[in-house]
């Protein structure tokens, strides 16, 4: 996972806030939020404290904030988006290159475009029909639900469910084996992956701890390798407690 802290920015947005803007297009602050304007083209957009709003039909070259979440309208597009405490959506039709966050959930609307990856850690990802991302979707803690999705890269968590609705996920699918600080040998709840009617995965899946798994008969997977999983045998996929 590339996920990386964005306090840096603090020093940076402190020091850019004091010195005079050369450039429009460009917006640096320490307290505030910060809206790109429908139709209009836009280079780094950087908060400390404070939200990004991306309007319809904006394009942004990155957009990165510590303490705020980042929407980025219908049709609209950014770059790079990251934050630390905040969640990102993707309207519908929007597009990026890559999103990143650490403590908050992504969320993509119909048709939306990753080019790249999508990683969150602490935090759910969920898509809806026509959604294409071209990287990997991988957390570590938190749901990933994809919805009538393509995924080139794999899936991969920690802890959280999975659950494939008529998805295709062409480069496999992972639960990773947690590191001594994120497991509990008390845990009550094992992560469920479901891989509902449709869906596809391309490559291997891959389990380095136990999970609860469900393959509905009419989706297509690749071999498996690594702890058993406990199958779940039911006519629809399990509903989560």
């Amino acid at each position: 996972m590339r996920i990386r802290p964005l306090a840096a920015l603090i020093p940076l947005s402190l020091a850019l806030a004091a010195a005079p803007a050369f450039a429009e297009e460009n917006i640096d602050k320490v307290f505030g939020g910060i809206t790109a304007e429908a139709g209009r083209e836009y280079g780094s957009l950087s908060s400390v404290n404070g939200g990004i709003t991306v309007r319809e039909g904006a394009s942004v070259r990155k957009a990165e904030t510590v303490n705020g979440g980042i929407s980025i309208e219908a049709n609209a597009s950014v770059g790079d988006a990251e934050t630390v405490n905040g969640g990102i959506r993707l309207d519908d039709g929007a597009s990026a290159r890559n999103l990143e966050a650490v403590n908050g959930a992504v969320k993509m609307g119909r048709n939306a475009r990753v080019e790249e990856d999508v990683e969150t850690v602490n935090g759910g990802v969920r898509t809806q029909a026509g959604v294409v991302i071209g990287g990997d979707v991988e957390n570590v803690n938190g749901s990933i639900h994809l919805e009538g999705a393509e995924v080139g890269g794999k899936v991969v968590t920690t802890n959280g469910d999975i659950t494939l609705e008529g998805a295709t996920v062409r480069g496999g699918l992972a639960v990773l084996k947690p590191s001594s600080g994120w497991w509990s040998s008390k845990r009550n709840r094992l992560p469920r992956i479901v891989i509902g009617a449709g869906s596809v995965v391309g490559g291997e899946l891959v389990f380095e701890h136990e999970v609860e798994l469900y393959v509905h008969p009419d989706a297509k997977v690749g071999k498996q390798s690594g702890v058993s999983p406990k199958m779940i045998d039911s006519p629809d996929a399990p509903r989560k407690d």
